[in-house]
């Protein structure tokens, strides 16, 4: 273990076995050049930090969120191999961290350009493994990078990626009851220009979870995907959160404010919730309100939306579409389907699940979806990797499913300031780009991770990259076709979104 100091005077910690290191601004991002390269790899990370903020403090014994009514002792105190631990206890535990937006070159991991963006803006939760999606977008002002983040947390905060998203939200989350009513944190989009210029809309969606993703659609609007509800609201409509927190989550369309600071007000009726009255029944009881709709990844294609749910026991986890682009208008009654030939079975079904995460299309008729997987030796030998569909009839087929060189492997020797790291597993991937040349498509993904640790969501995981044959199918897996790593895994990192630049 070294430390590099950065230009901006923090400092970061450096594996053995990492690539580049975190180098944290005090106040405004800065581009050492411009950024957005056509052919670059973007890739978000996020570093632990236990000096700042309330983790900073944080020992054995710290009151902790437990109920809307109680707290509970901490278990742990804030070193990064142990502190995760805590979420034993406290069902909503997290701590946040400032992110960077690094650029490399997609085949070799080389840092072309790093830009950190302010934390006294925005953060992220460092444990919570699906957030940070990239998206880059162009439009007549160039190209754009859009992600989600929390607004006003700053590094070392605790629990922020279950607080309510504005003052108030929820009497019955157990962080509003550990930490007040005022413990709120807006989801936040933010835009990164081809300057390095970021720009703020701050929203009130995800009350009490996370915000995932967004992308700007080709409509100018925003399109964002995540969860909600922390607390006890049972039923849509009035049920004593406000806003809504069953109506303030899944799919969401925002209309763009892209402030100079995510303190700006959020506007009335600036988001609305797409089919917010998706609540599944499966035998007599139905599931639960905000849960069904527990969006993961997404993805605008031949003016249509689709996305993910892959997490939860609620609803069903598959690939999900809209065949248009919303506005926040006609949300409301813009109707979610299925995509034929995609699982419709309940998430309580045991054993062999879909867990999708992110989509990427190669051509109208060749899909390649992200599975999270579960560790279990059944998602490994059936889903978990990279899988490939086609469209045959308007019906989509899974052709084979890519995990040589991904699946199973074991990463060792992940040792720092704070001991030792448990050996970690892939299992999976989560977040997906990818650019098609000829008949041959690169595909890069972020690695889902199992260990022995507090909560894998802090394992250290990796950027991966396959180049698949379009025009093979089931009856024809390419044999020689196997992942390898181009970022990671490094010692108090984690690796979550990825976009090339075209």
């Amino acid at each position: 273990m070294r430390t590099v100091v950065c230009r901006a005077g923090k400092q970061a910690l450096l594996s053995g076995c990492g690539i580049f290191a975190l180098c944290t601004s005090s106040a405004v991002a800065r581009a050492e050049r411009p950024f957005l390269h056509p052919g670059a790899l973007v890739i978000s990370t996020s570093t632990y930090d236990s000096s700042q903020g309330a983790v900073g403090s944080l020992t054995v014994g710290t009151p902790l969120p437990n109920t809307a009514t109680a707290t509970t002792p901490a278990t742990a105190g804030n070193d990064y191999v142990h502190v995760w631990n805590n979420a034993a206890v406290d069902g909503s535990f997290g701590v946040t961290s400032a992110i960077e937006l690094v650029e490399v070159e997609p085949h070799s991991g080389r840092v072309l350009h790093r830009l950190a963006v302010p934390p006294d803006e925005v953060a992220t939760s460092f444990s919570s493994k699906s957030e940070l999606g990239l998206h880059v977008a162009k439009d007549v002002q160039g190209a754009h990078l859009v992600f989600v983040a929390y607004a006003g947390a700053g590094v070392g905060a605790i629990d922020v990626s279950n607080s309510d998203a504005v003052a108030g939200q929820d009497p019955t989350n157990p962080v509003t009851f550990a930490f007040g009513s005022n413990y709120a944190f807006a989801r936040t989009i933010v835009s990164v220009n081809e300057q390095g210029h970021l720009r703020y809309t701050p929203t009130s969606d995800y009350g009490g979870n996370n915000g995932r993703a967004a992308l700007l659609g080709s409509n100018g609007l925003y399109y964002a995907v995540g969860n909600a509800n922390n607390g006890n609201a049972a039923t849509f409509g009035p049920n004593g959160t406000n806003p809504d927190v069953t109506e303030t989550t899944g799919l969401e369309v925002v209309t763009p404010i892209d402030g100079r600071s995510s303190k700006v007000a959020i506007p009335a009726d600036n988001s609305a919730e797409v089919d917010p009255l998706r609540q599944l029944t499966f035998g007599a009881k139905a599931d639960k309100p905000g849960k069904d709709n527990n969006f993961r990844g997404v993805t605008e294609y031949g003016g249509a939306l689709y996305f993910t749910k892959g997490s939860g026991s609620n609803g069903i986890d598959t690939v999900y579409t809209v065949s248009r682009l919303p506005t926040v208008a006609d949300a409301v009654s813009t109707p979610i389907s299925v995509v034929p030939g995609f699982p419709t079975d309940s998430a309580k079904t045991t054993g062999g699940n879909f867990t999708p995460f992110a989509v990427f299309f190669a051509n109208p008729t060749t899909l390649y979806v992200t599975d999270e997987g579960t560790g279990s030796a059944l998602d490994a030998a059936s889903h978990a990797g990279l899988e490939k569909w086609s469209l045959l009839d308007g019906v989509w087929q899974l052709d084979y499913v890519l995990t040589a060189g991904l699946i199973g492997t074991v990463d060792s020797n992940l040792d720092g300031a704070d001991g030792p790291w448990p050996d970690v597993t892939t299992i999976g991937l989560r977040n997906l780009t990818g650019i098609v040349e000829g008949d041959r498509v690169t595909l890069w993904a972020t690695t889902s991770t199992s260990s022995t640790s507090g909560d894998n969501g802090a394992d250290p995981n990796k950027v991966v990259e396959i180049i698949d044959r379009i025009d093979a199918t089931t009856a024809d897996v390419p044999a020689n076709e196997s992942f390898r790593v181009i970022v990671g895994p490094t010692y108090g990192k984690v690796y979550r979104g990825v976009a090339h630049v075209h």
